[in-house]
């Protein structure tokens, strides 16, 4: 795909998931990558 400025790029799609807590957290991403989604773990 081309960009406005000329750039090619791939186009990808993603979900942020709020969570309750650390232990929520590390749930949820277990789940979603025995679902076999593609997750990376952010902590902010």
């Amino acid at each position: 795909m081309l960009g406005v400025n000329g750039f090619k790029y791939k186009e990808k799609f993603g979900v942020i998931v709020m969570c309750k807590d650390e232990a929520d957290h590390k749930a949820v991403y277990e789940r979603l990558k025995a679902e076999g989604y593609k997750c990376r773990v952010v902590r902010v």
